[in-house]
């Protein structure tokens, strides 16, 4: 019988979560597609303009906005990653009737973690713009912090805290069985989902930093580094691919510099 309703739970479960993203998918290119596609673009917001206007109008109008930005995008670039926790929090807490509250909650303690990181790439960002305006070589030569970016994300795929976290990335059921104890159920559902969010950004954040660089309008990035992390965390072959991205991001590196010498 609980394996009848565990079946019955996927069937929902499993269709919704991808609707999101699919959902959030459909919003950017939406978003990429409209008029209003530059705002997409950090720095763009500025400009000229309704959603400008609104910006240099209403206090924390640029933060609000970029913050739709990002959580469109990671729900839709992490939401389909996420699908084994999800799966393995349902199994743990089978029975429970509380359980649909707990998955809503597992899911924004994980959104949450994105969101800060979210801020602290957009703080990050904000700091080399107002370095670009007062380094005329930075300004000239702004090909530099792409390849500085696509160099540490290359490096990064070889280093002992990427393979930590992704380890903790691959085995959810583990994750969830040993975090998840039952008391205080709401509370600590959020914290299971943060927590695994926390490896999930030590896994993956040196990729999430690219979009950055190419800028968030450019879906066919976004789509190829979220099916390569979903590979590298969820496919049971996913960490043969963890070195040969790293020297392919190298390589990127590498052939900027070169373009630009």
């Amino acid at each position: 019988m609980p394996d009848a309703r565990m079946a019955r739970h996927r069937r929902v479960l499993v269709p919704l979560l991808l609707a999101l993203a699919a959902l959030a998918w459909a919003a950017l290119w939406a978003w990429a597609a409209s008029p209003y596609g530059r705002y997409l673009e950090h720095g763009e917001w500025g400009g000229e303009g309704p959603l400008a206007q609104l910006c240099r109008a209403v206090p924390g109008a640029t933060w609000l906005l970029h913050g739709l930005a990002w959580a469109l995008m990671i729900t839709a670039m992490m939401l389909p990653t996420t699908l084994p926790l999800f799966d393995a929090f349902a199994r743990v807490s089978d029975g429970r009737a509380d359980r649909p509250r707990l998955l809503a909650l597992l899911g924004l303690g994980y959104l949450a973690v994105w969101g800060l990181f979210g801020l602290a790439a957009h703080g990050l960002q904000e700091l080399l713009l107002a370095g670009v305006d007062r380094l005329p070589w930075l300004a000239w030569n702004a090909w530099a912090v792409g390849a500085l970016s696509f160099a540490l994300a290359g490096a990064f795929q070889f280093s002992a805290l990427k393979h930590r976290c992704l380890d903790k990335c691959r085995t959810p059921l583990s994750f969830v069985i040993e975090h998840w104890r039952g008391r205080h159920p709401a509370r600590q559902a959020f914290a299971l989902g943060a927590h695994h969010g926390l490896f999930c950004v030590g896994c993956c954040w040196a990729l999430m930093l690219l979009m950055f660089v190419v800028g968030m309008g450019n879906l066919g990035w976004m789509l190829l580094l979220a099916l390569l992390m979903a590979i590298e965390k969820n496919l049971p072959w996913g960490r043969r691919i963890s070195a040969p991205l790293g020297l392919a991001l190298l390589g990127g590196a590498l052939w900027i510099l070169l373009a630009h010498l």
